[in-house]
C-alpha cells in the first residue's frame, strides 16, 4: 500500500500555501510544504534552454502527441526514433519539422551515446519490453500508461528504475492538471468532507477502430482491440481515473470487481467495447468506473463525493458543490420521547435534487494542457536530477487496479489486489 504521506505531497504548492492549513510547527507540514515547493518548480514554465536530446521507441499517435508537448519546452530536440512501422518515421519528421534519425530495432537507438533521455510510447503489452532495457542502458525514461502489462513486469521496472539510479516518469499527465491539483489540495484539508465514494466515467460515441492500410496490419494499427497487446478500456482510459482515486483516497485498493461486454461492435475485437469496474478501499471506500463507446453522454469525467460536498473533475475545469443540509434528529424530551416531529406519507423530491445551478468553480491563474505540463516536468528533473511528481510507484498504484481489475474481469469475479509494498 502506499504511504498516505506520500500522496498527499503530490499536490499543488500553490493551492496548499494558500489554504494557510497547516501548522508552522508541524514537521510533517514543513515537509509536505517543501514537496509541494518542489512540485512546484517541476510544473512552472522555464527559461532554461540548455540542449536536452530525446530518443521515442512508438512515434505512434500517442507517440506524436507527446513529442509536440516536448517541443514547446526550450532546448529540447528529438533526435532519433525506433518503430517496425517505416510510415511513422516520415509523420514524425513532419512533426518536428526536421529530419530524425530512424531505427527499425529499438536496441539500437538504446545503444546511442547522444540521448539524455528515452520516451517509451508503444503498444502497453512490449512496455516493459522496451522500458527495462531503456534502464538498463542508462537512459531516463518517460513511459506511457498502464506502467506494465503484469504484475510481475510493473515490479520489474520499480525495481529497475532503483538499481540503475534513473529517473522514470509515468504518462498520468492528470498529476500535472492546474486544476485538478488545485481542486484536490482543497479536498485533502477536508472541502467536502471524508470523501467515501469517487465515480469515474469514461464514454465515448466511436468504436476505437483505425483504419489499417491493409488486413496484415491490423493487429499493430488496432492493437488496443486485441488481448495479447492491450488490457483494454480498463488500462487505456480508467487507469487514469484510477491514478485521481489512489491520490484521493491515500492508498492503492484492497480488490477489485469487474465486468464487460462485447455489445456494439461486433467487429472481431478482443477486448469488450464496455466496462465497468469497482474498486474497494480500505475503510470501506469506493471507486466506481463505468466506460462505453456507443454513447458520449457524460464523457469524461469524475465524481468525488464527501459528507459535505462534491467535487466535479473534467478534462477542462473543476467544480465544487456543497451539501445543502444535514438531517435533522427528532428532539427529545426529558422522558426520552420524541417531541416537535411531524411526520407524514407523503415524498417530497426537492431534498433529493440538491445540486441546480453552476457550483463553485475552481479559479487558477492558467489552464494549460495537462500533458505539455507533464512533459515539461520530465525534462525539468532530467536537467536537475529531480524525482517526478508521477514517478514509478505511482505508475504501479494505478497498475494494480487496471491489472487487477482485468483479471476480475476475466474471471467474473471479485479478486485482491496485493500491496504495492
Amino acid at each position: 500500500m502506499i504511504d498516505r504521506r506520500d500522496f498527499v505531497r503530490g499536490l499543488s504548492v500553490a493551492a496548499v500555501a494558500a489554504s494557510g492549513l497547516f501548522p508552522r510547527e508541524s514537521a510533517e507540514a514543513q515537509a509536505t510544504s517543501k514537496a509541494e515547493s518542489n512540485a512546484a518548480r517541476q510544473i512552472a514554465p522555464t527559461t532554461d534552454s540548455s540542449p536536452l536530446r530525446l530518443g521515442i521507441i512508438g512515434p505512434g499517435s500517442r507517440g506524436q502527441e507527446l513529442v509536440r508537448s516536448f517541443l514547446r519546452v526550450p532546448g529540447v530536440k528529438i533526435v532519433a526514433a525506433a518503430d517496425v512501422y517505416p510510415p511513422r518515421f516520415d509523420q514524425l519528421n513532419h512533426v518536428c519539422g526536421y529530419q530524425v534519425t530512424a531505427h527499425n530495432d529499438f536496441r539500437t537507438l538504446l545503444d546511442r551515446k547522444d540521448l539524455d533521455a528515452v520516451i517509451v510510447a508503444t503498444p502497453l503489452g512490449l512496455h516493459a519490453q522496451h522500458v527495462l532495457p531503456a534502464l538498463a542502458s542508462g537512459h531516463h525514461v518517460y513511459g506511457e500508461k498502464t506502467l506494465a502489462y503484469t504484475l510481475d513486469e510493473a515490479r520489474q521496472i520499480v525495481a529497475a528504475t532503483a538499481q540503475n539510479g534513473r529517473i522514470f516518469q509515468v504518462g498520468h499527465q492528470y498529476r500535472y492538471s492546474p486544476w485538478i491539483r488545485a481542486a484536490l489540495a482543497r479536498v485533502q484539508h477536508g472541502e467536502i468532507g471524508d470523501v467515501t465514494h469517487i465515480h469515474g466515467y469514461w464514454n465515448r460515441n466511436n468504436d476505437w477502430r483505425r483504419p489499417a492500410p491493409n488486413p496484415s496490419l491490423e493487429r499493430l494499427i488496432n492493437w488496443r482491440l486485441y488481448h495479447e497487446w492491450s488490457l483494454g478500456l480498463i488500462a487505456e482510459l480508467g487507469s487514469h481515473h484510477m491514478d485521481i482515486a489512489n491520490w484521493t483516497f491515500g492508498s492503492t485498493p484492497t480488490t477489485a470487481l469487474a465486468s464487460g461486454s462485447i455489445v456494439r461492435w461486433h467487429d472481431g475485437r478482443e477486448t469488450d467495447d464496455n466496462v465497468q469496474v469497482v474498486l474497494s478501499y480500505p475503510g470501506g471506500r469506493r471507486f466506481i468506473f463505468t466506460s462505453m463507446t456507443n454513447n458520449a453522454k457524460m464523457g469524461d469525467q469524475l465524481w468525488l463525493y464527501g459528507n459535505k460536498g462534491s467535487l466535479n473533475l473534467t478534462l477542462e475545469d473543476a467544480t465544487f458543490f456543497y451539501e445543502p443540509r444535514q438531517i435533522t434528529r427528532p428532539n427529545l424530551n426529558a422522558k426520552g420521547e420524541e417531541s416537535g416531529t411531524t411526520t407524514g406519507a407523503s415524498y417530497r423530491p426537492s431534498g433529493e435534487m440538491p445540486y441546480r445551478g453552476p457550483g463553485k468553480p475552481v479559479e487558477i491563474a492558467t489552464a494549460e494542457d495537462p500533458t505539455t505540463a507533464a512533459t515539461r516536468a520530465f525534462v525539468y528533473c532530467v536537467r536537475t536530477g529531480t524525482e517526478p511528481i508521477a514517478n514509478v510507484h505511482v505508475g504501479l498504484g494505478s497498475a494494480l487496479g487496471v491489472i487487477q481489475g482485468n483479471q476480475a474481469r476475466k474471471e467474473k469475479r471479485e479478486v485482491e489486489v496485493p500491496s504495492a509494498g
